[in-house]
């Protein structure tokens, strides 16, 4: 009989190998007890992914194996425990104590960028494994078939860490579904989960059938101890040895997916370059990636500005999913131009969550500040500067005195703030560098505006961490947006409507299109145009802001990288 496996879904934190040992240990003993004996963790387990250029340190690397020995002798009192994990340069098995290298994969300095490595054969009492890397199988799926080290394995055991995106799920599943079908071999594939700057983990190991078939999947955006049930065929005999007439079958439970998009794409307003993803996968990939970027970073609290707008309200629901109510605090900064029902929906928004909340008025810090700046203008060698503040200086003091009052909230409370821009406005530089782009971390800054919109509507029908239900106002979701920087000021004084601004942004930075495509497809040639030249024109605002979770197929900093300085264009 081959033993009992389970996957052991952990979430690690980078570097940090006493917390990850210590819940790798609590999580073996605990599958121990409840029959396991093979275990079999995710890449990275122990070290915590990604890790860059801390996989080059020579005294990471020792710590690595003086952990890994630890823990074996830890496990020292369970001789009949199998634990199959990851680490920085490659798989080890601890077993009876000891620590046996399976595989050796040096990294590169770019997060699972491991140098191609074959798999290993680990030969187990009545079970023959073959074990990879993740992304070795991304990168040599198609010579598979033909290593050696699979011609005697019966079955194929992934060690990931894969980071999540929309549509990733599917995607995944579906790659080893046709691998396992090219080897005729069943696969267990185990991933790590949790945030790690702006990446998210989502678990979701999985086991496939020798002909594809999902056997059953672990818990998504959660840690799970997950066992699975391996059957052996019936053997032929022959003189001289036993021959499996079939591939051995895996028994296991089935979490459903959460990425199955939900039916009312269009309902929630989304434009159908936008339809067709899952907003509760979403959510939970925000949720998980926040929390553990706070919690992980050492915070307590967060704190965020609250201006009766829907990013900055779609972020407190966010904040208070993640955290709870008692560690989020919101502050209300109106100006002039703040119109009354954003102070009344930012009241009713707070009251309804349970949040602490200010109001800061900054009209006498703004006057102070152009008081001041009167005699700098007013002395300006520029013929084109005016002597008093104009539009654009006004309407950026404002918002860099906001981001002034909550760092200094920050210094004064130890709370991470939390900047409340979106894709959509970090694409066209539509923010202010020191102003709303300030604070530690950026919850949004993946998701699109049309994105933030069904989002908001999601979650005011859902409540899926139980904090509070139907949190956002919904003026704040009808009513059209504004920056309120001046009077009757709204987004498309200054840029296209947010359906044609999002299809652009999703085609040319998230596909990867040119803008030739673009217009083929029938978007504005003004549109685009505009459009693509504030993308490249911004790179120096997005340099400088805040890490945030990534959902995207290609995000900002991570899979797009121009220069700063860039006067190629397309159109």
């Amino acid at each position: 009989m081959p033993p009992t496996l389970c996957i052991v879904q952990t979430n690690p934190t980078a570097g940090d190998l006493q917390h990850n040992a210590s819940a790798l240990l609590q999580a073996t003993r605990t599958a121990y007890a409840q029959g396991a004996r093979l275990l079999l963790t995710g890449h990275m387990a122990l070290c915590g992914a990604p890790l860059h250029d801390l996989a080059q340190l020579a005294a990471f690397t020792q710590a690595c194996t003086a952990t890994l020995q630890d823990m074996a002798a830890q496990l020292a009192d369970l001789p009949d425990l199998w634990l199959i994990t990851s680490h920085s340069h490659g798989i080890a098995l601890l077993h009876q104590g000891q620590v046996t290298p399976l595989q050796t994969a040096p990294l590169q300095a770019a997060p699972l960028q491991a140098a191609p490595v074959t798999p290993c054969l680990l030969e187990l009492p009545h079970l023959r494994l073959a074990l990879l890397l993740a992304t070795d199988a991304d990168e040599t799926s198609t010579s598979l078939p033909a290593c050696p080290a699979l011609a005697g394995a019966q079955l194929l055991c992934v060690l990931a860490a894969s980071p999540w995106h929309m549509g990733k799920t599917h995607s995944r599943e579906q790659h080893y579904s046709a691998l396992a079908q090219r080897l005729r071999m069943p696969i267990l594939y185990s991933n790590i989960v949790g945030g790690q700057d702006a990446s998210v983990y989502d678990g979701g190991s999985f086991a496939l059938q020798a002909n594809g078939a999902l056997a059953g999947r672990a818990r998504s955006f959660a840690s799970d101890i997950w066992h699975v049930q391996i059957q052996a065929p019936a053997t032929t005999q022959s003189p001289t040895h036993s021959t499996p007439s079939a591939p051995l079958t895996l028994q296991a439970s089935t979490t459903p997916s959460t990425e199955t998009p939900t039916p009312d794409d269009a309902t929630l307003g989304l434009p159908p370059c936008q339809q067709g993803y899952s907003r509760q996968a979403v959510w939970q990939a925000l949720v998980l990636g926040l929390r553990d970027y706070v919690r992980k970073s050492g915070f307590k609290h967060v704190a965020l500005g609250l201006s009766g707008g829907i990013d900055s309200a779609l972020v407190l629901a966010l904040a208070v999913d993640a955290l709870g109510r008692e560690q989020v605090q919101a502050v209300m900064m109106p100006s002039p131009y703040t119109a009354d029902i954003s102070l009344a929906d930012a009241r009713a928004m707070a009251s309804k969550l349970g949040v602490r909340y200010h109001e800061i008025a900054i009209s006498p810090a703004l006057n102070a500040l152009q008081h001041s700046l009167q005699p700098l203008l007013a002395s300006s060698p520029s013929p084109s500067a005016p002597a008093a503040t104009s539009t654009t200086t006004a309407e950026n003091l404002q918002a860099r005195i906001r981001g002034t009052l909550l760092m200094a909230l920050s210094n004064q409370t130890g709370a991470l703030v939390l900047a409340c821009g979106n894709k959509s406005e970090l694409a066209t530089g539509y923010c202010t560098l020191y102003g709303d782009m300030a604070g530690g971390f950026a919850p949004i800054k993946d998701v699109l505006k049309t994105q933030v919109y069904a989002l908001a509507r999601w979650r005011n029908t859902h409540n899926p961490f139980g904090t509070c239900e139907a949190p956002i106002p919904e003026r704040i979701i009808t009513r059209a947006p504004s920056a309120e920087l001046r009077p009757e000021q709204t987004d498309q004084d200054s840029l296209p409507p947010y359906d044609v601004l999002d299809a652009i942004v999703l085609q040319y930075v998230e596909h990867n299109l040119p803008a030739a495509t673009l217009l083929a497809h029938g978007l504005p040639a003004a549109a685009v145009q505009q459009v693509t030249r504030l993308i490249h024109a911004n790179e120096y605002k997005r340099a400088q802001a805040a890490p945030g979770t990534r959902i995207s197929r290609r995000a900002f900093g991570q899979g797009w990288h121009y220069p700063q300085v860039n006067r190629y264009r397309q159109i």
